[in-house]
């Protein structure tokens, strides 16, 4: 029933393309994958494989420049590699990046729309879906940093990470400290590792009381949460592109995360709706709530008697933020609700090797704005092309 009722809807949207005035160009941007855009917009792209140790296929996206630097890009919840290219070639970081010299990496963590491959489960299997951002931490990207290393010959390669792209290089460091001699610099948008003071709705209610979130888990066990099923991003695509509907997508984002009207493109709107929401585990749904309820980052709480049972204690086991000893540069924004100031300068105060903190200046900068906002180059990726660039000439090949 449902099936068929949005099947009607789209029906009746694509006849109201005209009078809705959603461009063709844009609605093409909206299906396609990131090699796609590349072709499409004259750069070179490759598609490549990365197996990790639990047998999760991830899609790596490259804009390959052979001989120079790599720098990875790493996106966050409910995103995918494309959330570098959407805004296209004036207006994203993966071309920008490209453009300045580099050779660029664009990571899928499990679960995603072009990570939904195993060699053991298939992606309808539950035991598929049993994972949280502590496994993307310990097997997602040192997997597809040792990818990059060994088929460009560099030791070292830059990383950008955007919020749950942050949250999981902070396992990385943590669980895996030697991989922290691989990064040259670590630069981190609206970096997640605390949510004392959120105002995110979603992450006050995921996180109202640990009981809650092992209810939750209990209840919903390991399944998809928010999949990009085609047919609904479609229907987003028409819906967020129309000027009669598009304030319903916009204020669905901004009450999520900040609101920021002057610095959302609203044309592309049906764009990052054709791409997002791509899918995650429920169980990475409930561990974000959990940061909240327990106060920080910690491994999934299972409960008393399973965390006994797992890790040998009754709570489960706090990372060590001590262990990530790369270089970090922190960027935040007054008006994330999902990455507060306060939270960040509790994570800052943690770190051992924070070299900029940069809150931008701009009032309503808030939690997409990072990736999307019109004014993203002037307002921050210069500054962190320039971080880059100062320490290029340390870089170990």
């Amino acid at each position: 029933m449902s099936v068929l009722f949005w099947s009607l809807i789209l029906l009746c949207l694509h006849g109201a393309i005209d009078v809705f005035g959603i461009a063709p160009d844009v609605l093409e941007d909206a299906s396609l994958n990131p090699f796609e855009l590349l072709m499409k917009y004259g750069y070179p792209g490759e598609t490549h494989k990365v197996t990790t140790p639990d047998n999760y296929i991830l899609t790596v996206h490259r804009i390959p420049r052979p001989g120079a630097i790599p720098v990875l890009l790493v996106h966050g919840l409910f995103d995918t590699s494309a959330t570098w290219l959407i805004m296209g070639p004036d207006k994203g970081l993966g071309y920008m990046l490209y453009d300045a010299g580099y050779d660029v990496w664009m990571a899928n963590c499990r679960g995603n729309t072009y990570a939904k491959e195993h060699k053991i489960y298939k992606v309808f299997e539950e035991r598929f879906w049993d994972f949280t951002f502590h496994e993307m931490g310990i097997y997602d990207l040192p997997s597809t940093i040792d990818y990059a290393l060994n088929n460009t010959g560099f030791s070292q390669l830059h990383y950008i990470g955007h919020s749950q792209g942050t949250l999981s290089f902070w396992i990385m460091g943590s669980e895996r400290p030697d991989y922290m001699e691989k990064i040259i610099l670590m630069q981190a948008m609206a970096p997640i590792a605390y949510f004392k003071n959120t105002w995110s709705p979603i992450i006050l209610f995921l996180g109202t009381t640990r009981f809650t979130s092992i209810l939750l888990n209990d209840l919903m066990g390991s399944s998809e949460f928010l999949p990009n099923e085609r047919l609904t991003s479609m229907f987003n695509e028409q819906l967020c592109g129309a000027p009669i509907t598009r304030t319903v997508c916009e204020s669905w984002l901004f009450i999520m995360l900040g609101f920021d009207e002057k610095q959302l493109n609203q044309t592309m709107l049906p764009v990052i709706m054709g791409h997002a929401p791509a899918g995650a585990s429920t169980k990475q749904i409930i561990h974000f709530g959990q940061i909240r309820s327990l106060g920080g980052m910690h491994q999934f709480d299972y409960g008393m008697l399973d965390n006994l049972r797992r890790y040998g204690s009754i709570s489960p086991p706090k990372y060590n933020f001590k262990n990530v000893t790369a270089k970090v540069g922190l960027n935040y924004g007054q008006n994330d609700l999902m990455a507060a100031v306060k939270d960040v300068r509790l994570l800052r105060d943690e770190l051992p090797n924070v070299i900029d903190d940069n809150l931008i200046d701009y009032r309503w900068w808030n939690h997409l704005d990072f990736i999307w906002a019109i004014d993203a180059k002037e307002l921050l990726w210069n500054r962190m092309l320039d971080h880059m660039q100062t320490y290029d000439k340390d870089v170990k090949s």
